[in-house]
């Protein structure tokens, strides 16, 4: 494997000028057609990929990734800047005056003790940068773009500080909270109403988070875990059912459901 850390590699410049001989009229097509709209999924699928690589433990393909998330960045930076509205320059420059300014006990005079300290100062320079002077508007400043549970997740914490002593205090509350809002499905999911069926089922998801997040679990993360032992489980089923010879589409229930326990 070459060194990563060798002499005479290419740099961001080299990039730029690839992604802007894509885009001229002799370049790429596909390159030449693309706006910010139409690839802006792109960066949070290459996002994905990075978490991915980085839990395997790969590490050419976390660099793989990595490039692919900067070549997301620079291609928006070539955008802008043939809109004449900015360049990668301004994007550099904005997020090093971001990082100096969320860092006054490095770049500037304020103290701080541990990690807990860094957080609350970050969170407080945040909401005076972005005017965001209620609760409320730091809610609504939670990405709407951002996975459902992250969000929800988000959300939820944020509206947690705000109301100490307001929230439920036992894992107990939190758990009748997910079985109030299970039952209010049921009550619905016979209609033909979608819009409250989905309501419902948005309330009973939200639940789960919160009582995710009150058990100090990246629901996520757990959700991840739980499709993950579903596949686990579904490939064993497989398996049997070949090797008995069965019909899986005319297996009883109860047969499969007894596969699918075996399996941890």
């Amino acid at each position: 494997m070459i060194s990563k850390l060798e002499k005479d590699k290419r740099n961001i410049y080299d990039l730029i000028e690839i992604v802007e001989a894509l885009r001229k009229e002799n370049g790429c097509p596909w390159d030449r057609e693309q706006t910010h709209e139409s690839i802006k999924k792109a960066i949070i699928e290459e996002s994905y990929e990075v978490m991915d690589a980085i839990d395997k433990a790969d590490e050419e393909g976390t660099v793989e990734e990595l490039g692919d998330v900067l070549l997301q960045v620079v291609f928006h930076s070539v955008l802008g800047k043939e809109e004449g509205r900015y360049d990668l320059g301004d994007i550099i420059d904005g997020i090093c005056n971001k990082m100096v300014y969320r860092h006054p006990h490095v770049f500037g005079n304020d103290k701080v003790e541990n990690t807990e300290e860094v957080m609350v100062s970050w969170d407080e320079l945040k909401k005076k940068e972005k005017n965001l002077e209620t609760t409320t508007d730091e809610l609504k400043a939670v990405a709407r773009a951002l996975p459902a549970l992250i969000r929800a997740e988000k959300v939820q914490g944020k509206a947690k500080a705000k109301t100490v002593g307001h929230e439920l205090d036992k894992v107990e509350d939190v758990a009748l909270k997910v079985k109030q809002e299970l039952e209010e499905v049921l009550d619905v999911y016979r209609s033909k109403n979608r819009a409250m069926i989905t309501e419902e089922v948005g309330d009973l998801l939200f639940a789960c988070v919160n009582i995710s997040r009150f058990l100090n679990v990246d629901p996520e993360e757990a959700l991840n875990m739980a499709t993950d032992k579903f596949i686990r489980k579904f490939s064993y089923i497989e398996e049997k059912v070949r090797e008995e010879g069965l019909d899986s589409k005319k297996i009883l229930y109860e047969e499969m459901d007894g596969l699918y326990n075996q399996v941890k």
